[in-house]
């Protein structure tokens, strides 16, 4: 198979499996066998080729659909039955010494070029305004599932702890006949999950793309997430945020922030929250994001004490600094400083990448303990 092909397809494949597909070295080969006994510009064969080998079981079909029509044609994907018309873009290619550029390769290579790769760990607050599209597209397919919890209550199950209650019920169901003993197990539950999203100005490169990201854990965990923004003021962007659209849901979520680009008092904004939210309920237990770059234009002690608070409700704090990616970074403002003894893992998300691994922390991946 041709060498541009194959990287057109493995990286089509990191994208199915970023966005929580199972698309595991072995499918990858599988696919990429399949597609040697296929015409490879035909974009059905394409298609099913990674339909039947990257998706593992019914959830994946979805998902999938909508990994094919961003990577491919720049499409969102409605879930839908049958097979989704499918056109793959054709890109054209310069011909040796710089002629042309208005004529089409014949290969794959043409009609399948992608920027994923190259857009993976570029800087967002340093794309041009299609580049922003794309990533906004890829960052609505990312799975922000947060990792379970043990419930209180039981369920049926093969082995576990003896169910007292159910083998004996069984037991004079069956007159008095012994039975096998009937076992119960605690059930899981998705923990919670509360973002808080900087939206003042130090933080307006970024801001768009972790509220889409946040968008992502919402609609990932549904009703187990919590979403606010912070700057001069807390607002919470919960209902907002629950549009199944991504652009829908962004549009509603900047009319109810009334202080984009603005100061930051994250220490005040983060008292509010723990008092009216996060002691009631909403951080107990939870694993609560904090997206913003430590730029505390009010008391950084306050922020410092509200942030030992906050740890000791919750059962992991989360602190994404985009300025963390930058070379030679060390966390020396005041705010950072106060806030990073009581944070658990310290990341950047300032790219998909990084948001990528965000998405892995929120679900239990981390580390354990922040480092710089």
């Amino acid at each position: 198979m041709d060498r541009d092909v194959t990287e057109t397809m493995v990286g089509f494949a990191r994208t199915v499996r970023a966005a929580g597909g199972a698309a595991d070295p072995e499918r990858v080969q599988a696919m990429l066998a399949a597609l040697d006994h296929l015409d490879v510009l035909d974009p059905r064969d394409v298609y099913w080729a990674g339909r039947l080998t990257l998706c593992a079981d019914p959830d994946d079909l979805a998902r999938y659909d909508r990994c094919f029509a961003a990577y491919f044609t720049g499409a969102t994907a409605r879930a839908r039955r049958g097979t989704p018309p499918v056109v793959v873009r054709r890109v054209p290619v310069a011909e040796p010494g710089g002629r042309g550029g208005g004529q089409e390769q014949q290969g794959l290579e043409a009609a399948t070029a992608s920027d994923v790769e190259v857009l993976r760990d570029r800087d967002v607050a340093r794309l041009g305004a299609a580049e922003r599209a794309e990533v906004a597209r890829l960052i609505a397919l990312l799975d922000a599932g947060a990792e379970r919890r043990r419930s209180r209550r039981f369920a049926p199950t093969p082995t576990g702890r003896l169910d007292p209650a159910r083998t004996v019920r069984e037991t004079l169901r069956r007159g008095g006949e012994t039975s096998l003993l009937r076992h119960r197990s605690h059930r899981t539950r998705p923990r919670r999950v509360v973002l808080i999203v900087d939206v003042s100005g130090s933080m307006s490169p970024y801001a768009d793309a972790l509220l889409r990201f946040a968008h992502a854990a919402a609609r990932s965990g549904g009703r187990d997430v919590e979403v606010f923004s912070a700057g001069t003021r807390l607002t919470r962007l919960t209902r907002e945020l629950r549009h199944r659209d991504p652009d829908a849901a962004m549009a509603a979520a900047s009319a109810a922030i009334p202080d984009w680009s603005g100061g930051t008092r994250l220490g005040e904004e983060l008292k509010e929250f723990l008092d009216r939210f996060g002691q009631r309920g909403l951080a107990r237990g939870a694993v609560v994001v904090i997206a913003s770059d430590g730029w505390e234009r009010g008391d950084a002690g306050l922020l410092g004490a509200q942030m030992a608070r906050l740890h000791r409700l919750a059962h992991r704090v989360v602190w994404a600094n985009p300025h963390k990616a930058r070379p030679g970074y060390e966390p020396l403002t005041a705010g950072m400083a106060a806030a990073l003894p009581h944070v658990d893992d310290f990341t950047s998300g300032h790219s998909l990448a990084a948001l990528e691994e965000l998405a892995r922390l929120v679900a239990g991946a981390g580390e354990g303990r922040a480092h710089a």
